[in-house]
């Protein structure tokens, strides 16, 4: 298993000590297997990060210091630049313009060239405990195509290359040995072509990493001759967490109809894990019916709908009938132990379907209105994560305090991410938390509307709001197979700002 080493440095807000700063960074990036170019462009991304803390985020002549932290992510390196300075928008920052640059207003140089080198680039605001500056590079690694030089893979939206096997055959399902990671990648291939939504799958040494570091838990469908025929994982949001996703199923065209996906669906929740986990969760496609059928068959009940969740690119081979607008997920729900009873504060504009949505998933909670005097949030400052997945063009907003600046911030983290043209923005609210039944209204009156819940998540029990930016969505076209999902989507629609009343 990969080990999770953290270093930490921290330095005085002193450009002197800048080289230290790189020689650490270097060091750290070194020993967790970078070579050049990749030491030269993480040694970049973090003078420009660096200097950028120590010339801006402290008042003149201000004495302060503050961390240097650099990870072993399971894909690579994380650095984290924390400190506890002034306060920051990143949502204020000026984009590069090379033309400005010509005469010499290099605003946003620093930010245009970390996004350049690195994998990825976050701001975490903490709120009174300051803020931190993500930076990620991933290890170089091998795509599937670089795996077989010179061969020819099928094409994307070609007919399928092998036949259904008519007569059941004997197979085995077991952990994923590391050598079949290249089978999996390519498993995915053949059923999605390049656009599914985690590019994570057609690296076969990433999803190798994954699993050595439990973040990833891959099961297979072998034949008896050690053939491969499918794969599905349960992925943590991270590792420890106490909910995954069940996720990554591909059953090679030969295969399907051998029972496969139930199969493996068995192995998952039965296993043992080293992180136990209280419940999973599972994103099914709504462009078709066939996951949603298996989610069923498992329990695992409807609790929301994401819309607008990935771009209407994807292909699904083998299936007809696939829509090009944004595609929309159905969110379903399941326990592995039986819930803790909780406290929740449930928005009164919503009570009735969160009761609902709470019963079809078998939580039975104690649900209150909370006093007036609650209504005030006694930390001054928020403290709000954004997530962004580029290549789904969406992102998340997670409330993990609540603060008396959290409209704000959200307002202001809303507008950056309409501003990069990302598809659809999630805003995740613990209903545990009084605020949450104050706030919900305002964060709607910003044109977030509802979208259901996601239990046991790292900031509790959750209400989901998401926000449209621009999207045409044909309602029509979302098929949900239970009644629940019928009824929570046309609940959706009804509150949806973006449909112009008929």
């Amino acid at each position: 298993m990969a080990r999770l080493d953290s270093l930490k440095l921290t330095i005085p807000n002193d450009l002197g000590y800048l080289d230290l700063v790189l020689a650490f960074v270097r060091k750290a990036a070194e020993k967790f297997g970078f070579q050049e170019p990749a030491l030269g462009e993480i040694e970049l991304a973090a003078e420009e990060a660096v200097a950028n803390v120590i010339k801006h985020a402290f008042e003149a002549a201000e004495q302060a210091d503050f961390d240097i932290i650099a990870e072993r992510a399971p894909l690579g390196l994380r650095l984290i630049i924390k400190d506890r300075g002034l306060p920051f928008d990143p949502s204020l920052l000026k984009d590069y313009d090379p033309k400005q640059a010509l005469q010499k207003d290099t605003a946003g140089l620093g930010m245009h060239l970390m996004k350049k080198v690195m994998d990825e680039v976050s701001f975490v605001n903490l709120g009174c405990e300051g803020k931190e500056l993500h930076l990620v590079k991933r290890l170089p690694q091998k795509s599937i195509e670089e795996y077989f030089p010179g061969q020819k893979l099928e094409e994307e939206a070609g007919p399928p290359a092998a036949k259904v096997i008519q007569e059941k055959i004997p197979y085995d399902v077991r952990r994923m040995r590391r050598e079949e990671a290249i089978e999996v990648s390519r498993c995915a291939y053949k059923s999605h072509g390049y656009t599914f939504f985690d590019d994570n799958i057609y690296y076969p040494e990433r999803l190798a990493e994954l699993n050595a570091s439990e973040e990833l838990i891959s099961v297979v469908a072998v034949t008896k001759e050690n053939k491969f025929m499918g794969h599905a994982a349960l992925h943590y949001p991270r590792v420890g967490a106490r909910i995954a996703e069940l996720t990554f199923a591909f059953v090679n065209m030969e295969y399907r109809g051998q029972g496969c996906l139930t199969r493996l669906t068995d192995q998952l929740f039965s296993m043992e894990k080293k992180y136990p986990l209280t419940g999973v969760y599972v994103n099914s496609v709504t462009n078709h019916l066939f996951t949603q059928k298996v989610v069923v068959k498992y329990g695992i009940n409807d609790c929301g709908v994401y819309l607008a969740a990935s771009p209407g690119s994807w292909v699904f081979k083998g299936i007809s009938g696939a829509s090009k607008q944004r595609l929309s997920v159905a969110l379903s729900f399941k326990y592995l132990q039986p819930p803790h009873r909780l406290t929740l504060y449930l928005p009164q504009a919503h009570r009735p379907m969160l009761e609902k949505l709470f019963a079809n998933i078998g939580a039975v909670h104690s649900f209150r209105v909370p006093d007036p005097e609650q209504a005030r949030i006694a930390e001054e400052k928020a403290a709000v994560r954004t997530d962004v997945y580029a290549s789904e063009s969406c992102a998340e907003i997670w409330i993990e305090r609540y603060g008396q600046d959290a409209v704000r911030q959200v307002r202001a983290s809303l507008h950056d991410l309409c501003r990069r043209q990302l598809g659809a923005v999630y805003l995740y609210l613990d209903l545990a938390d009084p605020a949450a039944y104050f706030l919900a209204p305002e964060f709607e009156k910003l044109g977030f509307f509802f979208s259901g819940i996601l239990p046991e998540t790292e900031i509790g029990d959750t209400l989901i709001l998401q926000y449209l930016n621009n999207v045409q969505l044909d309602y029509g076209q979302v098929q949900l197979l239970t009644d629940m999902g019928k009824s929570l989507l046309d609940y959706i629609k009804a509150k949806d700002p973006n449909l112009v009343p008929s």
